[in-house]
C-alpha cells in the first residue's frame, strides 16, 4: 500500500541510515508527527567521541549552521554555565571553514571525577532561529568518564594501591664543595694578583714619573724648605728634558701640553722660586709646593692612562 505515512517513514529510515554511516556525525530530522515543512528540515551535528575522558578533559559539539542548504542564523548563543553534575558548558564560538560553511562549536569540560567508569550524558538543547519558527534541536549524547585512579588494585605486594612519594635522591655534596673551594681559591688568588699588580704599578710609577718622584721626596722634608722647592724643580726638568727656567716655560708647555690647566700656578712657582733662591729669600705669602706637586701628579697620572 503506497500511502503518505509509509513514504514519510521510509524517508526517516534513510536519514537514520545515513547518520550511522558517518563516524562522529549525526544528521537529525524532525519527528514524523511534525508538519510537512518541519519534516523536510535536516541538520548536521558532529558529536565528540563517546569514550576515554577523565576530569578536566574538554569535548566539543559542532553544529552546522545550515538547514537544507540554507544559512541558519541563531537568535542567541547557549550560555556558559554548569550542565548537571559532570559538565561545564564554556563560551561557544563560530568557526568558518575555507568553503564558507559555518559551524557552531560548543565546548564542555568535565568537572567531576567518578570512582568507577561512569556513563555521562550531554543533555539535549535547542538553538533558536533568528527568524522563523523552527529551532535546531541537538539531541543528547552519551560519553564515558573514567576515574583517575582505581579504588582498589590487586592484592599483591608489588601491585598495591597508591604508594607514598618516592624520596628525593641523595646528592653527593663533597665533589660540589671541593669545586666551590677550588674556584673560590682561584678567585681570591686572581683578585690578589690584580691588587698586587695595581699596587706595584702605582709604586713603580711613583718612582719613575717626574712629579711622582718629586712628591715622594717631599714626604720626607718640610714643604717650606729649599729642598722641597728643588725637588719640584727637578720634576719640571725631567718633564722638559732640560733645565727649566722662567724663560724656557714655553718649551715645557710645548712638550707637556697636559700641564696647561696649571700654567698660572706654574708661572707663579717659578717667580717665587727666583725670589727665594736669588732674591730676598722666601716670599711673604709663599705658595704650597706640596699642593702644587700633588695637583701636577694627579694630572700626570691621568695623562699616563
Amino acid at each position: 500500500m503506497n500511502c503518505p505515512l509509509r513514504r514519510k517513514h521510509a524517508k526517516l529510515v534513510a536519514v537514520v541510515a545515513f547518520a550511522f554511516t558517518t563516524p562522529g556525525c549525526i544528521v537529525h530530522a524532525a519527528s514524523p508527527d511534525a508538519d510537512a515543512i518541519a519534516a523536510s528540515q535536516v541538520i548536521t551535528v558532529e558529536q565528540p567521541r563517546p569514550f576515554g575522558y577523565v576530569i578536566g578533559d574538554i569535548l566539543t559539539q559542532r553544529i552546522l549552521l545550515q538547514i537544507d542548504g540554507e544559512r541558519f542564523e541563531p537568535a542567541a548563543m547557549p550560555r556558559s554555565e554548569r550542565v548537571g553534575a559532570w559538565l561545564q558548558r564554556r563560551a561557544p564560538r563560530v568557526e568558518t571553514q575555507p568553503n564558507g560553511r559555518r559551524w557552531l562549536a560548543v565546548d564542555y569540560q568535565i568537572i567531576n571525577a567518578p570512582r568507577s567508569l561512569k556513563l555521562v550524558t550531554i543533555p539535549a538543547w535547542d538553538l533558536p532561529a533568528k527568524s522563523g519558527t523552527h529551532a535546531l534541536r541537538i539531541d543528547e549524547w552519551p560519553i564515558s568518564v573514567s576515574p583517575l585512579t582505581l579504588p582498589q588494585t590487586f592484592k599483591i605486594d608489588s601491585l598495591e594501591g597508591l604508594r607514598p612519594d618516592r624520596p628525593a635522591p641523595i646528592v653527593a655534596t663533597i665533589p660540589i664543595e671541593r669545586q666551590i673551594a677550588v674556584w673560590s681559591g682561584a678567585s681570591v688568588l686572581t683578585l690578589a694578583a690584580w691588587l698586587g699588580w695595581f699596587v706595584w704599578r702605582n709604586w713603580r710609577t711613583s718612582r719613575a714619573q717626574p712629579f711622582g718622584r718629586a712628591l715622594r721626596e717631599m714626604r720626607r722634608i718640610d714643604g717650606t724648605s729649599p729642598d722641597a722647592w728643588r725637588a719640584l724643580h727637578r720634576g719640571f726638568d725631567r718633564v722638559a728634558g732640560q733645565v727649566t727656567q722662567t724663560a724656557t716655560l714655553a718649551a715645557l708647555f710645548q712638550r707637556a701640553p697636559y700641564l696647561m690647566p696649571l700654567r698660572p700656578k706654574i708661572e707663579k712657582f717659578f717667580e717665587q722660586s727666583s725670589e727665594f733662591f736669588f732674591g730676598n729669600g722666601l716670599p711673604a705669602a709663599p705658595m704650597s709646593v706640596r699642593e702644587l706637586c700633588t695637583e701636577l701628579r694627579r694630572i700626570e697620572k691621568r695623562h699616563e692612562r
